[in-house]
């Protein structure tokens, strides 16, 4: 009877054609999906990877583009915001602060057109070649000012102003030293004012960021020059009026020390085509001689 009862309740666990799952052992279809399943994932790994060389390749292309096209960059440099102002024409430029001037001209150059030779750079006076724009404490948003023609044009400007001063050399050699000409000596007689700016002799200096003052002209009368270089204008006042000369209008300026105080000149504008033209200025000091002529004339003129 048991044994009967055991037959019965295998036959109820068991059925003819019902396959058996044994712990441990799967079946084919399980054994595929799992198959499936390992060589997708495998597959999707082989692409995630081959994405992550495609894009490490990208960026080191990118990378690379950015080297070789680096070379006019001015990457790690403090750069400093410029206004440069050329014949009514502005330029906003970002440039080196420890380039020098020499540099910033051929910057110019690029952008005018103007070769560095033919351009008068004017930063609070002429702007020394030498120095960088660090030393001479150039900010953000200085204004450059640049005079300059074409060399045809300076030709044309130059040749009656190199004649004037060949004539004027030729002329001061036939004759005494200025300053013992009878219309000089009736000023320089006055003596020294008291109030000129102070002589530095075997010095150049550039022009101060002040006006020259204290000086005399030809009739005795208290005088003061103010280089306007943003205008280019020399401006020439008096007690009674101020003058505003465009400096390219000056035809020559000449220059000559008083004799027994040789810290100080007399200098004369020409202001039109003869002597006669000469607006004379007198204790001038020594160490802005220089600096007058090359502001006024340019450093292109023959001297």
């Amino acid at each position: 009877m048991a044994a009967a009862s055991a037959s019965a309740e295998g036959e109820r666990w068991w059925q003819p054609g019902q396959e058996v799952d044994e712990p441990g052992m799967e079946t084919e279809a399980q054994k595929l999906e799992l198959c499936c399943g390992d060589a997708g994932e495998s597959n999707s790994s082989a692409a995630g990877k081959a994405l992550e060389m495609d894009q490490l390749h990208e960026d080191s292309d990118i990378s690379q583009a950015s080297v070789s096209n680096g070379g006019d960059s001015e990457t790690g440099k403090e750069l400093v915001e410029l206004k440069i102002i050329w014949n009514k024409n502005k330029y906003d430029v970002k440039f080196p602060l420890d380039s020098t001037g020499a540099d910033l001209k051929e910057k110019i150059h690029s952008l005018t057109g103007l070769p560095p030779t033919m351009q008068k750079v004017m930063f609070k006076g002429l702007l020394p070649e030498e120095k960088t724009l660090r030393e001479i404490k150039v900010t953000n948003g200085a204004k450059i000012m640049v005079v300059g023609s074409t060399i045809n044009d300076v030709l044309a400007v130059n040749t009656p102003k190199e004649a004037a001063q060949q004539e004027v050399k030729s002329e001061e050699n036939k004759k005494e030293p200025l300053c013992r000409q009878k219309q000089h000596r009736k000023v320089l007689d006055k003596g020294k004012p008291e109030d000129v700016m102070p002589s530095v002799k075997g010095v150049q200096e550039r022009l101060p960021t002040v006006p020259l003052s204290g000086m005399y002209n030809k009739t005795g009368g208290k005088v003061r020059l103010t280089f306007k270089l943003e205008q280019d204008q020399l401006w020439i006042g008096t007690k009674e009026r101020t003058e505003k000369i465009p400096m390219g209008s000056i035809k020559n300026v000449v220059n000559e020390p008083i004799e027994g105080h040789e810290d100080y000149h007399m200098m004369a504008f020409q202001l039109g085509p003869t002597e006669a033209s000469y607006y004379w200025v007198y204790w001038v000091p020594t160490q802005y001689v220089d600096a007058i002529k090359d502001t006024v004339l340019g450093k292109w003129q023959y001297f």
